[in-house]
């Protein structure tokens, strides 16, 4: 495994949208483990291929309820309430902002060996969910924010941590 570098804002990459993963073998075994490896190594939640910069249907999700989630190809099949809350970006270092996205998300996802899956998440999970799967599609938490938090917020909300 190998940690990868995680591409930040400004590279254009990260406004393109990702290919449909139809090889299950070797290579995406390799990246999926790679990716777990770079999201535990930056202390996130989740990361899209796109943000290693490989334009492919891949996510993983570790909100520390488990074993890190591997989603290839994940699509979103129901959503249920809202909720508003912080949300960050490993893509963009130092910003945060308030979001609103469902507060119940179900999806279906391939496994690393092409079975597909439904999974079910709440809260920051759903966050979670949402914002990788709108990675796949060129989307950045920003293109969504209702408000970016400032400075001064940031560090309040740290201090909290």
């Amino acid at each position: 495994m190998a940690i990868r570098r995680i591409v930040t804002i400004g590279d254009p990459v990260l406004r393109k949208t990702s290919r449909k993963v139809e090889k299950f073998d070797e290579k995406l075994w390799m990246l999926i483990d790679d990716m777990k490896e770079t999201l535990k190594k930056a202390d996130g939640v989740g990361l899209a291929a796109v943000q290693v910069g490989v334009l492919r249907r891949v996510v993983v999700v570790d909100v520390g309820d488990g074993e890190p989630l591997e989603l290839v190809n994940p699509e979103i099949v129901e959503t249920d309430g809202e909720q508003e809350g912080q949300e960050g970006c490993l893509s963009l270092p130092e910003q945060w902002g308030i979001v609103c996205r469902p507060k119940f998300v179900k999806i279906r996802a391939q496994d690393r060996n092409g079975r597909w899956r439904f999974y079910k998440g709440e809260d920051l999970k759903a966050r979670c969910f949402c914002h990788e799967i709108d990675h796949l599609d060129g989307t950045v938490f920003t293109d969504r924010v209702k408000k970016m938090l400032t400075e001064e917020e940031i560090r309040r909300m740290k201090s909290i941590d």
